[in-house]
């Protein structure tokens, strides 16, 4: 029976991980011309690559005819690309990435999910060994909470949607 369960516990966290990945990777790509650009992302987080290989992010605060206007959050190279209010030139931009995050369902799914096959892995484990109580105790707390961290990033990333948009010439 318990080699059963154990097949069973493997089989649905198989199953979870791929239907979850799958999800995670799907991305939506769509190519506009820069005077559509601002219905799209005029208020919201984008990233972006800089001709000089400097990765930035940060939040629209407009899209002007020869520039965007982006407070900038993060930067691989503050020297070439400081934090804070910057205008990048239109020149510079090719694609950028929007990522959005929609609900928490993933997240809720992926702890519940998580914890019950890290429960499952953790008392199998405890099961097939010969640990004393209070490093049986051990090994299946730190398991289970294993099952449901991982499963809150994996459902993060079900949760949140990345559209790259590739800005095209007119």
């Amino acid at each position: 029976m318990r080699s059963n369960t154990k097949t069973w516990a493997w089989a649905w966290a198989a199953f979870c991980a791929v239907n979850l990945s799958a999800a995670a990777a799907a991305t939506n790509r769509m190519e506009v011309h820069w005077n559509q650009l601002s219905s799209l992302i005029l208020g919201r987080e984008v990233s972006l690559v800089l001709p000089g290989g400097t990765d930035i992010a940060g939040d629209v605060i407009a899209v002007r005819a020869d520039s965007l206007a982006l407070d900038v959050r993060k930067t691989s190279n503050e020297k070439v690309q400081p934090k804070g209010e910057s205008a990048i030139p239109r020149a510079s931009i090719t694609t950028l990435q929007l990522r959005e995050r929609k609900g928490v369902g993933g997240r809720v799914l992926g702890v519940v999910v998580g914890a019950i096959v890290g429960m499952v892995a953790g008392g199998e484990t405890v099961a097939h060994t010969t640990y004393n109580e209070a490093a049986a105790v051990g090994t299946f707390t730190g398991v289970s909470v294993a099952g449901a961290v991982g499963g809150y990033y994996v459902g993060r990333s079900v949760d949140s949607r990345t559209t790259v948009i590739r800005v095209v010439a007119e």
